[in-house]
């Protein structure tokens, strides 16, 4: 059997000639909560936070997605769809934008596009239902370490010293993960670097000791597509 044709690919070359490469700068905001759905994007390069803003204004990070994916983020075929997330430029980045109508017409006309969409809907489902399970089971210390794990999947890279999360994280952005406080993670952090379980250097953290992570979130070692950030 050939292996399936991933959305991302059938995309790229439907549209990229079609449409301009469009550069952001780390913090700019793509779309806020409850705007009106425009487009869907195609993430070359870089990385992208999509989350929510509590109305007292705490903030919680749903996932960051990386090049290449996409941001796919609204109910598809409805009338006057919104989005229910913001998503803003986590990194610098490089990314192509389809309007909604467009992406929608090649999906309704396209069998293959059709068959991918639906295995990257379920791939999704199956992160989300796993992030949920992580949150509520583990509470905020196994939400924190869960999420470690999730990034060293994603952003993992080994080095002599463990395994190097190469993405700059502050306190702040590893708490808004869990929705927890700062200080809190602060707090579990240090008790990690006294087990000498990580290091964090200049926002970057390094894992010296991922089983001791995963025994502690009975960790039931998925493969990388489903237990990731994104």
């Amino acid at each position: 059997m050939e292996p399936a044709i991933s959305l991302y690919s059938l995309l790229i070359q439907e549209f990229i000639d079609k449409e301009t490469i469009q550069k952001n700068r780390a913090g700019t905001i793509l779309f806020n909560e409850r705007d009106p759905v425009e487009y869907v994007y195609i993430l070359l390069s870089g990385s992208i936070a999509l989350g929510r803003v509590h109305m007292k204004g705490k903030e919680f990070i749903l996932k960051i997605l990386s090049g290449e994916d996409l941001v796919i983020e609204y109910q598809l075929f409805k009338q006057q769809p919104r989005y229910h997330f913001y998503a803003k430029a986590f990194t610098d980045c490089e990314l192509i934008m389809i309007k909604r109508e467009a992406f929608e017409q090649f999906i309704q006309e396209n069998p293959l596009a059709i068959n991918a969409l639906s295995s990257y809907l379920s791939t999704r489902y199956l992160k989300a239902q796993m992030k949920c399970q992580d949150l509520m089971m583990n509470g905020k210390k196994g939400g924190l370490y869960s999420i470690i794990i999730r990034l060293c999947n994603s952003y993992g890279v080994m080095t002599d010293e463990g395994i190097l999360i190469d993405l700059p994280l502050t306190h702040q952005e590893l708490a808004n993960f869990t929705y927890g406080t700062r200080e809190v993670v602060q707090r579990m952090l240090k008790e990690l670097r006294e087990k000498d379980v990580i290091t964090y250097n200049q926002q970057r953290l390094v894992v010296k000791n991922i089983h001791y992570l995963k025994e502690n979130v009975d960790c039931q070692n998925c493969p990388f597509e489903i237990c990731g950030i994104n």
